[in-house]
């Protein structure tokens, strides 16, 4: 199965797809030029480098790849036609993952969510950290997440 890891970052979400199975194909689309550098040293090191890495900013990026059976977004979500290229481009049967921090992102995804379902949940992590001679929880920042399987056959 092919996935797209769009905003891709590090190159988690990718290096992790390829580490699953053998026939599991990536392509780790990122606009920063330094980051996308990161992710084919992390794609090398952690024995997958068959990734493939596009450098350049969606949706303008995703024009030419193959079509993916999932999608992961993990940045740039609001950037207009991202969510629209990805949609369109994904296999039916396919999932759409996305990941939104901001206020602006997780009303997209609510309306996405209203539009074509799935799961919206939203993921808060916090870490003991002491306060004074005490231990209290320090909250990192909320991940909204929407997750949906496009309609039809795989």
């Amino acid at each position: 199965a092919l996935l797209w890891d769009v905003g891709a970052g590090a190159g988690s979400v990718a290096v992790e797809w390829a580490r699953t199975h053998p026939t599991c194909r990536a392509v780790a689309v990122e606009r920063d030029a330094e980051r996308a550098e990161r992710i084919v040293r992390n794609t090398r090191t952690l024995g997958v480098p068959e990734v493939q890495v596009v450098t350049g900013a969606a949706p303008q990026a995703l024009a030419d790849l193959d079509a993916p059976d999932a999608v992961f977004v993990g940045g740039g979500a609001t950037v207009d036609g991202v969510l629209d290229a990805c949609w369109g481009a994904l296999r039916p049967g396919g999932r759409l993952v996305v990941h939104g921090v901001t206020l602006e992102t997780e009303q997209l995804l609510v309306a996405w969510h209203t539009e074509h379902g799935g799961e919206l949940v939203r993921l808060l992590v916090e870490t003991a950290a002491p306060l004074g001679s005490f231990t209290s929880w320090t909250p990192a920042r909320a991940v909204t997440q929407w997750s949906v399987v496009k309609e039809g056959r795989a």
